[in-house]
Order: structure tokens, then sequence, then C-alpha cells
């Protein structure tokens, strides 16, 4: 059962464990590619940021607003279901107070140094700074049977087989030593260029991620992943069997989401399994070429709340992306990665620099 064998550890003993309980957590990140970091945040805090987010949804008419600017997020547009409940929002005060807690900035600085770092190009990034991305907001009412995300990997789909810097990336695995591919060798992987589009992320990620807003697991609408970081491979060699049209690359699309479907990827997809039940505080984290993908149905009884927010260390690459996101920032637009929505350029209670901490200043690219 994959399930059971995803990685959970409680925050606290995480980062406080013995040396040799640290290294025997690592090697099973490594090869599960995904870890639950349970009780990150105070669960009454939690609850809070929860509360003020709906309230800020609603009282700024998202939904009315939403109506106007229909089809302009075109990302998921090739998956078989619908778009979730995700929001585009950016902004909010739980959002920015998440994102640059302390919380945060300890549990990255741990979960970044499980990359190797340092490669024959020098350092890649500093596990140490974070760079601030923002992302958007999932709320999933119960009942829902008509808005999922089918099995997919974001941050590049053709780019992974033609782009200079990802198949710099990949290059074991192109030249045919599978065995010394390693996923958490950070060598090359700031150097790639994706191509631009609302919504395909402009930044380098050691980590994907979100904080779980509300009680949620399996059947409430949640996360799904295939819990094997080096799934990759397999994604990138099956392009290139003889099977597979020269001009195909088992129908990845430019400017979309990599869809992982059960025509190329059967048996990676019998891997594809729910996250466990996590609680208001706890926090997912997965490697940003791992298959995730969110249920069709939320046969629970609550909502299925979720803050996105990843692990983006200092390097070049994010360096020169926090340059137009604080722009953005300054103007409530949207993130420069996403459509141009920009629902909260009057939105009440939207989150300023002056209420920045000074954390926050330095991970929005203020400086010192």
């Amino acid at each position: 059962d994959e399930q059971l064998q995803m990685v959970q550890l409680l925050m606290e003993h995480a980062l406080a464990a013995r040396e040799r309980d640290r290294d025997a957590a690592a090697a099973r990140i490594k090869e599960r590619g995904v870890v639950i970091l349970r009780n990150t945040f105070d669960a009454d805090r939690v609850s809070g940021w929860n509360e003020w987010l709906m309230d800020y949804v609603a009282r700024n008419s998202y939904f009315d607003r939403q109506k106007e600017k229909e089809g302009m997020d075109k990302y998921f547009d090739n998956l078989s279901s619908s778009r979730p409940q995700i929001f585009g929002l950016y902004w909010s005060r739980p959002q920015m107070e998440a994102r640059t807690s302390e919380e945060l900035a300890t549990a990255r600085r741990w979960l970044n140094r499980l990359w190797r770092f340092n490669s024959e190009n020098g350092a890649e990034f500093d596990p140490d700074r974070e760079c601030l991305y923002a992302d958007r907001l999932r709320q999933r009412e119960p009942g829902d049977d008509t808005l999922g995300l089918s099995p997919h990997v974001d941050g590049g789909s053709v780019e992974r087989w033609i782009e200079p810097g990802y198949q710099q990336v990949y290059r074991h695995l192109l030249s045919g030593d599978i065995a010394a591919y390693d996923p958490f060798d950070a060598a090359f992987r700031t150097s790639t260029r994706e191509i631009p589009s609302p919504a395909v992320c402009s930044m380098f990620r050691t980590y994907q991620g979100w904080t779980a807003l509300s009680r949620q697991g399996p059947g409430d609408g949640t996360l799904n992943i295939v819990p094997i970081a080096n799934a990759m491979a397999w994604v990138i060699l099956r392009a290139l069997q003889d099977d597979i049209a020269e001009d195909d690359l088992c129908g990845a699309a430019p400017s979309r989401a990599l869809t992982i479907s059960e025509t190329y990827h059967a048996k990676l997809l019998r891997a594809y399994v729910p996250i466990p039940v996590v609680e208001p505080g706890d926090t997912v984290w997965w490697h940003p070429d791992v298959i995730h993908g969110v249920e069709d149905k939320h046969t629970g009884t609550g909502y299925s709340n979720v803050m996105y927010i990843g692990a983006a260390p200092a390097c070049e690459k994010n360096d020169r992306f926090l340059a137009k996101q604080k722009k953005a920032f300054e103007a409530g637009e949207s993130s420069p990665d996403f459509a141009a929505e920009n629902y909260e350029v009057d939105f009440d209670g939207r989150f300023t620099p002056d209420m920045l901490s000074p954390l926050g200043r330095i991970q929005m690219g203020y400086g010192d």
C-alpha cells in the first residue's frame, strides 16, 4: 500500500530528532518524493486563517467577479477533469502571514538541505534563504462531484525533452546511465527556461506544497499523488520508445501541465493514491517532478481548503522573478506566473508592503 508508506513526521520531531533518525527520514523522503509535516502551525491559528479567508472571498464578491473573467486561465485545459475550486487570490493576510512565518522558514531550510545543492557549477541555490512565491487558494465545498484535476506534473511539459537546461537535468537518463539519475541533484535545475504561459511556474522550487486549512483526506476531494521520487525517469524515457511517434511526447503540449495518462503511463498510475488524513496546520510537500492531482469527487462533509505554499530557495533565477512579483504585490495584481485576473486590486483586507515583517521583506526581495 503506497499510501501507508508516505513519509509523515511531526514537525518538532523532524527538526529535533537525533542525527540517525534525521538521516533515515531523509532517505525515505528522497525515495518517496513527498512528506507530510504534522503540526507545522498551531491548529487554532489556522482555523482563524480559514475563517478569515472564507470571509475575504465573500465580502469582496469574488464569485461575481469571477464570472467576468472566465476563460482567462487555460493552464489545465488539456486535463480530463474540470478545473478545481482554486481561487485566483495571492495577497490575503493569512497567505502572507503563513508564507513569511518562522515556522515555514524553519521547515523549508530543513527540506532544502535534503537536496544536493552544490554541483560542478558551484552552489545552485542558498538553502537557508527563501524567496516568496505567491500561489493560490483551494476552497472545495462538500458534495462537489464535477471538479477535479487529473494526474500531471507542473513546471514544464515539452521543455523537459527539448530545452537545453532540462536536457542537462536529465542528462543521465538521456545518455543511458539511468542509475546515475538523482531527482534531488539540483545541478542545472536553476538554469531551465520554461515556455511563458499563465500558471507555468517560472521559479525554481525544491518542493511544491500546501498548508491544510481544514481536515481532509481520502474522499474529500484533495491531493492524490504517485509517491515515487524518480518516476520522472520513466516519463522521460517512455516518450522515446518505438511505439511513440517522433513528433509526439506522450501527449505533452507546450504551455500546459504535463499530462500523465492511462494511455502512456498506466504502470505508474497504479501507484496513484490519496494522501492520508491531514489536520489544520499540517503541511504537505512534494518534489517538483512528482506526479499529482486532485480527486474528481468530494464525498466528505466539510470544506477541503488549502493555501498553496511551496519552497523556492534563493538563486539567480528566483531573484529575477522576485523583481516582477514585487511590482504585482505592490499593485495588488495577480502573481506574474498566473492569468492576469487581478481580482485583488481593490479588495478590502488585502495585505500590503507596509505589513511585511523583516523576514518577509527579505523573502519578497526588498533587501535586509
